[in-house]
C-alpha cells in the first residue's frame, strides 16, 4: 500500500528537480559558449598563419647574349647572386608579416631588391662588355613583383613618389647635410661622402656622363631624406638601416661604378670609389 508524500516533501523534490534542470541548462550553455570561443580562436590563428605571398622577378639568364668564355665565371656568379637575392627577399617577406604601413613591402623589400638587382645586372653587362658587345637594357629586368596570397596582400601598394632634387643644388653626392633637418619631429638627415672631390681629372669624352651620375647621387640622397620623413614610426629599430640606408648604399654603388667605368674608357679607371657609397643618419 503506497503512501502519499507529505506536501513539504513534494516541494523538496520539485526544488531539487528544478535545480538540476538549471544546472544542466547552464552546462549546455557553457558548452556552446566554449565551442564558440574555440572557433573564434581557430579563425584568428588561420589568419595569422596565412601566406604572405611570394616575390617573382624577370629571368635574366634567358635575356643575355652569348657570354664570352672569359666572362662566364663572373656572369654565372652574379646570376647565382640574383637567385640568392630573391630567396632572401622572400624570407624577409615571411619574417616581417604585419610590420609597417601599406607601403612597407614596396619600401622595405621590393625597392631594396630592385636596387640590388640593378647593381648585379650591371656587373653582368660590364663583364660581357669587356670582350664583346655590352648588352643594353638589362636594367628593365630589375623590378620584381609580389604575388600576394595572404596577409601581406596590401603591401604591394604603390610607394609614395620621391621628392625631386632641389634646383641649383651642388652635384657632389654629400647634399644629405642640407636635407630635411628637423622635419617630422627631428627625424634627422642622411649624410653621404662627397664623390666629386675624390675623382681624378675627368676626360672631356666622359664629362657629360659623369656629371649626369653625380647629379643622380644628389637625387638619391634627396629621395632617401624624403623617405626618412614619410616612414617615421614604421618598422623596428633597424628599419632606417635596412629600408633606407642599405638601399641607398646599393644605388650609390651602382652609380659610382658607372662613373668609374665612364672615366676608364679613355683614362685610368679610378679605384676605391665604392668606399664612398655608405651613408649615415645624422640626428
Amino acid at each position: 500500500m503506497s503512501r502519499a508524500l507529505p506536501k513539504h516533501n513534494k516541494r523538496r523534490v520539485a526544488f531539487i528537480g528544478g535545480a538540476a534542470a538549471v544546472a544542466l541548462s547552464g552546462t549546455v550553455i557553457a558548452g556552446f559558449a566554449l565551442a564558440g570561443e574555440t572557433s573564434k580562436s581557430s579563425g584568428t590563428s588561420a589568419r595569422t598563419l596565412a601566406s604572405p605571398g611570394t616575390i617573382t622577378c624577370p629571368d635574366v639568364r634567358s635575356k643575355l647574349p652569348a657570354v664570352p668564355a672569359s666572362a662566364k665565371a663572373e656572369v654565372d656568379r652574379n646570376l647565382t647572386l640574383l637567385n640568392t637575392q630573391i630567396q632572401e627577399a622572400n624570407q624577409r617577406l615571411v619574417n616581417t608579416v604585419g610590420q609597417g604601413g601599406p607601403n612597407f613591402v614596396q619600401n622595405a623589400i621590393l625597392g631594396p631588391l630592385k636596387d640590388k638587382r640593378v647593381a648585379t645586372v650591371n656587373r653582368i653587362a660590364t663583364a660581357i662588355g669587356r670582350t664583346a658587345a655590352k648588352p643594353q637594357g638589362l636594367d628593365a629586368l630589375a623590378p620584381c613583383t609580389l604575388n600576394a596570397t595572404g596577409t601581406n596582400a596590401g603591401g604591394g601598394a604603390k610607394a609614395t613618389p620621391p621628392a625631386k632634387a632641389t634646383p641649383g643644388q651642388q652635384a657632389g653626392g654629400n647634399t644629405g647635410n642640407t636635407g630635411n633637418s628637423g622635419s617630422a619631429g627631428g627625424v634627422g638627415t642622411i649624410s653621404c661622402p662627397d664623390v666629386r672631390s675624390k675623382l681624378p681629372a675627368v676626360p672631356a669624352s666622359a664629362k657629360a656622363e659623369v656629371d649626369r651620375n653625380l647629379a643622380l647621387l644628389n637625387t638619391q640622397i634627396q629621395e632617401a631624406n624624403q623617405r626618412l620623413v614619410n616612414t617615421v614610426g614604421q618598422g623596428g629599430p633597424n628599419f632606417v638601416q635596412n629600408a633606407i640606408l642599405g638601399p641607398l648604399k646599393d644605388k650609390r654603388t651602382s652609380t659610382i661604378d658607372r662613373i668609374a667605368i665612364s672615366i676608364g674608357r679613355t683614362a685610368a679607371k679610378p679605384q676605391g670609389l665604392n668606399s664612398l657609397a655608405a651613408c649615415q643618419l645624422v640626428k
